[in-house]
């Protein structure tokens, strides 16, 4: 390769591009699939594979040098490679391909920015042309003529894009990051200092955590930067958080009282709701930080929160207030230990129950009691996510595990919303998948968000690990 000719990696800009060195570059024979170039005396292809120029080793048939009276004039020369470097990031931006940037951009600065195409998708075209100037195509047929190209604004665009994408960089943006599911049972009404374990745990497993604690968790989660969001959106690719922030998931298992304790009711009618209990203690924290987005979901068994008195109340409160319900099961079953009989009418009949308070405002998502079965090669696992029980027939989206690590990105290949994987919110001295341990894990690998619900982010290094876009536009930075 000649010293003058300058290679770059694909998507990388360098901070001043060394256009004088490509003042006698030149397109060649540009209707072609791959783009030459001629540049003294000696002819290059840009290889895409290794992202630079190489010099051609064999001879290329009908490359003729465009003719200096080609050209619009030296200064527009002198910008050509400037604008072709730059429109790699189209792709990145309009996920078209790269040749067809390059050759949409160099005729039109080449051929006094008239430029015909043939057989190119209109939505291309339009695409295009409208990100290089807004311009008005009235004929989208098989052939195209633009009549002009707003250059000042085709710089204008793209330099914009620059910057974006070097902010998402250098704010490690990641879309593709983990996402904690927190997994609480109980909260019990204890100082820290009051039980007989570590940290807040008031069982030596740490399922039940104490009132402090949960406090606590709720302060670090808010200030390292975490926003709550609901688990259906998270299931969905839904997530909505703020740029530069991360989503968490909150749920609760078997409706305890103590999950949202109702003390009576007030002059208005209204529950009065315990504000040491896990709902009193999250609707504090929604007045307290008001951009936290304070949400949670609450599996229930059979027998809900077992307050008889309060239970429908309790459930039409939390869907009114912006928390969600799932299924835990009637007994709280062992599927590992239950026929297949039996595994359906421990599902079905919890979702009957929520059918005949709720209708159709709680979440198709299964919470399976002691992580159970464990695997879902077992026999019973497809009667979790279908299935029917004298004559109710239900279908499940999710089922959640009890886990110990945070999950993938929803948009990640390996993604399976039938088998998510929880952490458990409990005290350990940081080790075995504790609060402490699970955020450490997180510290370079969670998920950071763009702050665009429309839009997934993700390094050049994960595109390819990108699979379900949700209907969602791809950025790679």
């Amino acid at each position: 390769m000649d010293d003058n000719i300058c290679a770059w990696e694909i998507g990388f800009i360098p901070s001043i591009i060394p256009v004088k060195k490509f003042n006698d570059l030149t397109l060649i024979n540009p209707d072609i699939f791959y783009q030459y170039y001629l540049f003294s005396n000696k002819i290059y292809c840009f290889n895409e594979t290794k992202g630079c120029f190489l010099e051609a080793k064999t001879k290329i048939p009908h490359c003729v040098e465009i003719s200096k009276e080609e050209k619009n004039s030296k200064s527009q020369l002198n910008n050509i490679t400037e604008i072709i470097v730059k429109s790699f990031l189209l792709k990145k931006i309009l996920n078209i391909p790269k040749r067809h940037c390059l050759h949409f951009i160099q005729n039109a600065i080449l051929k006094n920015c008239k430029i015909y195409y043939q057989g190119l998708e209109p939505n291309f075209v339009s695409e295009m042309i409208n990100f290089l100037g807004g311009i008005v195509i009235n004929d989208l047929n098989d052939m195209f003529e633009l009549p002009e190209i707003n250059i000042d604004q085709c710089y204008q665009n793209i330099n914009i894009l620059i910057d974006d994408l070097n902010k998402l960089r250098e704010d490690n943006i990641n879309e593709l990051g983990k996402v904690p599911i927190m997994m609480y049972h109980g909260i019990i009404n204890k100082k820290d200092s009051e039980t007989d374990y570590i940290g807040g745990n008031v069982d030596k497993d740490g399922y039940n955590r104490t009132v402090e604690s949960f406090r606590r968790d709720l302060e670090f989660y808010y200030s390292n930067g975490y926003r709550m969001i609901r688990l259906d959106d998270y299931v969905n690719g839904n997530i909505n958080v703020k740029y530069g922030y991360s989503p968490i998931v909150i749920t609760f298992d078997d409706g305890n009282p103590n999950n949202m304790k109702v003390l009576g009711k007030d002059d208005n009618g209204e529950l009065i709701i315990d504000e040491n209990s896990a709902v009193g203690i999250l609707e504090s924290f929604k007045k307290k930080y008001p951009d936290y987005n304070v949400t949670a979901t609450f599996f229930v068994n059979d027998y809900l929160f077992q307050q008889s008195k309060y239970n429908e109340e309790i459930l039409r409160w939390l869907v009114k207030n912006g928390y969600t319900i799932g299924n835990h099961t009637k007994g709280h079953a062992n599927f590992s230990k239950i026929d297949a009989n039996k595994a359906q009418e421990v599902v079905a009949t919890v979702y009957q129950e929520l059918d005949s308070i709720l209708g159709t405002e709680y979440l198709h998502i299964v919470a399976l009691p002691f992580g159970s079965p464990y695997s879902k090669t077992h026999a019973n696992y497809p009667y979790i996510l279908k299935g029917n029980y004298n004559g109710y027939e239900y279908e499940t989206e999710a089922a959640l595990r009890v886990g110990w690590e945070p999950e993938l990105s929803p948009y990640h290949n390996d993604f399976d919303k039938t088998f998510l994987k929880r952490c458990r919110a409990y005290d350990n001295n940081g080790k075995e998948f504790d609060i402490e341990m699970v955020f450490k894990m997180l510290d370079k690998k969670r998920y950071i968000s763009d702050g665009n619900v429309d839009t997934i982010v993700v390094s050049s290094d994960n595109k390819d690990l990108v699979n379900n876009l949700f209907d969602k536009e791809l950025i790679v930075y």
